[in-house]
């Protein structure tokens, strides 16, 4: 029984909220079910005052939610409105923008294109500027200019003013010839800090050299790997030292592409080497020629002379070939006319052989000599073909040599033999005046024989 009772208080305790779990704990239990019931009743009362105090609260904030329900209703049709009246603006606003933006296309006409034309012009100028000779005295010009060529809006007068002056500064200095120091890097790829020559924006020159301005990233004067002729490097040395006045000095308009190209311009030595193998044949066998050629012109020479004194005097020598004639002639005085016309045709037969050696070389020569140009042409040309073949036309270098093999054999050939054949003609044209004299001297001797018999005969008779 005791234990359902305080079961029944347990549960009364729960649903009236009277006493927690801890409250409980901290009491003491009843000893009867007398006290127990004053328990009981006072959780009841104690929690029927909260409940009523819960309620009177909360019948108070009902009052007071309502209130804050009308106000925030109240801000909620207020900021409707407002939004309305911001959205229309909005509206008004957009069109007015885009009016405007109408009315500023429309006013500025052609000023937009200009400061198009602007922008354009500028990255021209930093271009030349970075290109130019200039550049090396002056250098970090164009990158004083880089916002104009990369702005989208409307430049600034003090941009344009800096385009101006750029261009004006770029034009001055392209009419002065001026003398400053520079870091110039050497054929041994050293850089050296020298006294330069600039002569406008076309050519600079240091100790007797020329040098070139390579291009940004480099933005370095930059000595010429090979330099060009002597005969335009005689006016450097005296442009470096004059002070005043007139020198006499090779300019390069093109501001050096022109004189890229002169030195890149093969030399002779570096032309017979293009021609190979047969090139190096063609030039030997010109050389030899040439050489047997010039022996036989001398020694044609002496002989001329030689004849020629031989005629004049009385006295027989047989140094030369007139002199042998005669004396054949004067060894055989006893002879007939027509056996001594056969010695005397004998002796000129064997000096025409002596005057005509080796008159068959040159002429060989120079017929082989085209042959050769032609031969080399054609293997050069078969090398064009197979290059071709392998690796198709796009590049014109691997072309080159085939190309370079056809030509300078064939010009190599033309070289050796043209003299050749104009030597050849002269050698003969000696011999053959030689001969002539032979002829003649002996043709008289034959004669004046065969008068002599004839007027023995007629007086025999």
């Amino acid at each position: 029984m005791k234990a359902i009772v305080t079961a029944t208080a347990f549960f009364i305790c729960f649903q009236l909220g009277g006493t927690t779990w801890a409250q409980a704990g901290k009491k003491a239990s009843p000893a009867s079910l007398d006290q127990l019931l004053q328990q009981v009743r006072k959780g009841y009362r104690s929690q029927s005052e909260e409940d009523k105090q819960r309620e009177r609260e909360f019948s108070a904030d009902k009052s007071k939610q309502q209130a804050l329900l009308k106000k925030a209703r109240a801000t909620m049709a207020r900021e409707q409105k407002r939004g309305e009246k911001m959205e229309k603006e909005f509206d008004r606003n957009e069109a007015l923008m885009a009016q405007l933006e109408e009315t500023l296309r429309l006013r500025l006409g052609n000023m937009g294109e200009l400061f198009g034309v602007i922008r354009q012009v500028a990255g021209d100028v930093r271009n030349q500027v970075d290109s130019s000779m200039v550049s090396a005295q002056f250098p970090g010009r164009g990158d004083k200019i880089i916002p104009l060529t990369q702005s989208k809006v409307l430049p600034s007068v003090k941009q344009l003013e800096l385009l101006w002056y750029t261009m004006q500064h770029e034009m001055t200095e392209s009419g002065k010839i001026v003398r400053f120091k520079a870091g110039v890097v050497t054929a041994a790829g050293i850089e050296e800090e020298l006294d330069v020559v600039r002569l406008g924006v076309f050519n600079a020159v240091t100790q007797g050299k020329y040098l070139k301005w390579e291009l940004p990233p480099v933005s370095k004067l930059v000595e010429l790997a090979r330099q060009p002729p002597d005969r335009m490097l005689g006016g450097v040395a005296e442009l470096e030292t004059a002070k005043e006045g007139y020198v006499r000095f090779a300019v390069d308009p093109s501001r050096g592409q022109i004189l890229g190209l002169l030195v890149l311009t093969p030399s002779f030595v570096e032309r017979v080497q293009l021609g190979g193998t047969i090139g190096y044949i063609i030039m030997i066998l010109g050389a030899v020629t040439a050489l047997l050629t010039l022996i036989r012109m001398l020694v044609l020479l002496f002989v001329s002379m030689k004849v020629g004194s031989q005629r004049k005097s009385k006295e027989i020598k047989k140094n030369n070939p007139l002199g042998r004639i005669l004396s054949v002639y004067q060894e055989n005085t006893k002879l007939d006319s027509e056996t001594l016309e056969r010695k005397m045709d004998e002796a000129i037969l064997r000096e025409s052989s002596r005057l005509e050696r080796f008159l068959w070389a040159v002429k060989i020569v120079s017929v082989v000599a085209p042959l050769l140009g032609l031969l080399g042409t054609v293997t050069g040309m078969i090398q064009t073909f197979q290059a071709i073949t392998l690796f198709g036309t796009g590049d014109p270098k691997l072309m080159a040599d085939g190309i370079s093999v056809a030509l300078v054999t064939t010009m190599l050939g033309l070289i050796v033999a043209i003299p050749l054949v104009l030597l050849h003609s002269w050698l003969k044209s000696m011999s053959r005046r030689v001969m002539d004299v032979l002829e003649e001297q002996s043709a008289g001797i034959v004669a004046r024989r065969a008068e002599q018999e004839k007027a023995c005969d007629t007086a025999a008779d």
